[in-house]
């Protein structure tokens, strides 16, 4: 049985029980264009073998540079946007406490380059002050506006701080591995470099040095994280619907996209898991969202959101179905305690865990949704643990990669994303992109 647990009995009133086994001849086919690189996009599949076959003694470096960062560094200045922070984030909000600050062994990791607003960045400036920090800049082509203008910025302040010599020692330039602005520029001044690999997208790259370098340097254990995957790449790849879970989400998916159900929850019961949706976010709907079709990806946090979405979950338009995340052993659980009297009402839970209270609201907003006409799909993971993140990245990677051939798109690609850099550039006035500018600057 797989380590995580992908239950999708709530589904039989919207899918009959022929359904998914009529899928498998699709899913066959898109097995086979993704294992064999037969589909489209099929340049960006290094990631399905990633967590066997990576670079180790990149790997090695990669907890070497961690361990010099936490010795001379109380931050670590991450600049990169989309797939080049997400993943990251996601990870250290997932690994670690609620109110996670720097503790003495570590480095607090702080994320810049992810927005061009000026009031993030100086704040962000203001946070570090004084303190030693060092910069991991991440970016394939070192081009991108909003981590090249961060950049630009912390680099500044660095040479600043510590001249241009000592600054070299505390840049760490994750990018191609043998072009581009970033590359030239690190080679040419000596900073140490990891690799963005060719057959990686960014919103994969999580398990690269992409994510790795600030998740290590957290202080979580990325050997952890990576054998996670590894045991989840090794579960996952009979075609078998049977069998393979992640396939089965991938395919009932799909079969509720072809009903109607156009936009998914992913919803989780956890406040640090937050950031694992915007992860998630970026997964799906840059993997799917091509050809006028694929499905929304959007996301809610339970119970807090309840009181505002739960609303229209519950009664608005019949578009919508969930996929909870939920944990099923929390990392921490408080009872309620108990006291004289009853004016809050609560007399009926005291003594009882908070984590049992936590799944009873999850159960009883399940039953709810289902009955109010909304599937709801749950992946149970066991914990919050670095083996357990590393196994559930790996699930909704290689569900997606199979859920977008399903629907017949390439998932690997993002061609929309051009067109309002595009836009943008000739607004700002970027050399070559001057008629455009004009063109626009008619229009506004």
């Amino acid at each position: 049985m797989a380590y995580l647990n992908f239950d999708s009995s709530k589904l039989t009133k919207f899918v009959h029980d022929n359904e998914l086994a009529e899928m498998q001849a699709m899913v066959n086919a898109a097995d086979s264009e993704l294992r064999n690189g037969t589909g489209a996009g099929s340049d960006f599949r290094d990631w399905l073998d990633l967590p066997t076959n990576y670079d180790h003694e990149e790997f090695d470096r990669i907890k070497k540079a961690a361990a010099k960062i936490n010795q001379d560094s109380k931050y670590l200045i991450t600049i990169g946007i989309g797939g080049s922070y997400l993943g990251a984030q996601m990870a250290l909000d997932f690994l670690h406490n609620n109110f996670y600050t720097r503790e003495e062994e570590t480095t607090q990791v702080v994320f810049a380059g992810n927005s061009l607003s000026s009031t993030y960045l100086q704040d962000l400036i203001e946070l570090v002050g004084d303190a030693d920090f060092s910069i991991n800049i991440i970016s394939k082509s070192g081009t991108t506006t909003e981590p090249a203008v961060a950049f630009r910025v912390f680099k500044e302040i660095l040479i600043a701080k510590y001249g241009e010599e000592e600054a070299n020692k505390r840049i760490y330039a994750t990018t191609d591995a043998n072009r581009g602005a970033l590359k030239e520029e690190a080679d040419a001044n000596g900073w140490e470099t990891f690799v963005i690999p060719d057959g990686v997208g960014g919103r994969f790259s999580v398990l690269t040095a992409v994510g790795l370098l600030p998740i290590a340097v957290s202080g979580a254990d990325i050997d952890e994280l990576m054998k996670g995957a590894r045991d989840a790449q090794n579960e996952y790849v009979d075609a078998d619907l049977t069998k393979n879970e992640a396939y089965q989400y991938a395919a009932l998916r799909n079969i509720l996209y072809r009903k109607g159900f156009t936009t998914e929850l992913l919803e989780n019961y956890e406040p640090n898991m937050r950031m694992f949706s915007e992860w998630w976010k970026q997964l799906m709907g840059e993997s799917e969202g091509k050809d006028q079709k694929g499905i929304y990806p959007s996301s809610a946090n339970f119970t807090t959101d309840l009181h505002s979405l739960g609303q229209y979950i519950q009664e608005g338009l019949r578009n919508l179905f969930e996929t909870v995340v939920k944990v099923d052993k929390p990392t921490k659980d408080i009872k309620i305690p108990s006291q004289e009297g009853n004016l809050d009402g609560l007399e009926y839970l005291q003594g009882k865990s908070m984590d049992w209270v936590n799944t009873k609201a999850y159960e009883g907003v399940v039953l709810a949704h289902t009955d109010g006409g909304v599937p709801v799909m749950t992946v149970h993971i066991p914990d919050q643990s670095a083996y357990t993140l590393g196994y559930t990245i790996y699930f909704f990677e290689v569900a997606v990669g199979i859920s977008g051939y399903l629907n017949g798109i390439n998932p690997f690609n993002q061609p929309g994303v051009e067109a309002y850099k595009t836009n943008m550039f000739g607004l700002l006035g970027k050399p070559g992109y001057e008629e455009i500018g004009k063109k626009l600057n008619d229009q506004l």
